[in-house]
């Protein structure tokens, strides 16, 4: 990789595909992750370009700490250049002519810090979205046995009261399932950390 200027790199099988200034190819190679970061270390400050995918930023970061000049690329920007049949040498080869066109946006490098955050929110919406599923089951179940609640989370704190109410005379099976439905959503409850 003496006198590349472009690297892109597939990170699904960590096939490398490097073109010259010319953006001919200059020689494409299958690695193991251990290989790429040897060949990453000691080749000369170039372009790495990879799409913005899983483990593209904490290989992104690790480039930059080399002397390397990292350009991310968004998936559905990579698309649209790749040729033929997809191979990860043809995607590695997509990633090389998109990041070298002038117009091309690129995904700005997260910080660690940054990605931390990221997941936290992730899991955070995970959560709420568990939540919600849970929360209309309840519901659902209770219409099934013509009690309806009212919309909102209190009226789910409510549940073992109603459940204990000997008017509404619900099976026991389905009481059982109602009181591990509330107890699952208290555990799903996200928290503001």
């Amino acid at each position: 990789m003496a006198n590349a200027t472009l690297i892109g790199i597939d990170l699904g099988k960590h096939c490398i595909f490097r073109a010259g200034r010319a953006r001919v190819q200059a020689w494409r190679k299958k690695m193991t992750c251990k290989q790429l970061y040897v060949c990453l270390a000691t080749c000369p400050g170039s372009v790495i370009a990879m799409e913005a995918c899983a483990g593209a930023h904490w290989l992104a970061r690790k480039c930059q700490s080399y002397g390397h000049q990292v350009r991310l690329i968004a998936p559905q920007f990579v698309r649209p250049f790749v040729k033929g049949n997809k191979t990860d040498f043809a995607d590695a080869e997509a990633i090389c002519e998109a990041a070298s066109r002038p117009s091309m946006r690129f995904v700005a490098v997260k910080t660690a810090e940054q990605q931390t955050l990221l997941a936290f929110h992730r899991v955070r919406e995970s959560l709420v979205g568990e939540r919600t599923a849970t929360s209309n089951q309840i519901h659902a179940f209770l219409l099934e046995f013509g009690i309806s609640l009212p919309v909102g989370a209190l009226a789910i704190t409510r549940l073992p009261v109603l459940l204990d109410d000997p008017a509404n005379a619900l099976p026991p099976a389905i009481v059982a399932l109602l009181l591990r439905f509330a107890s699952a959503l208290r555990t799903v409850e996200p928290r503001n950390h």
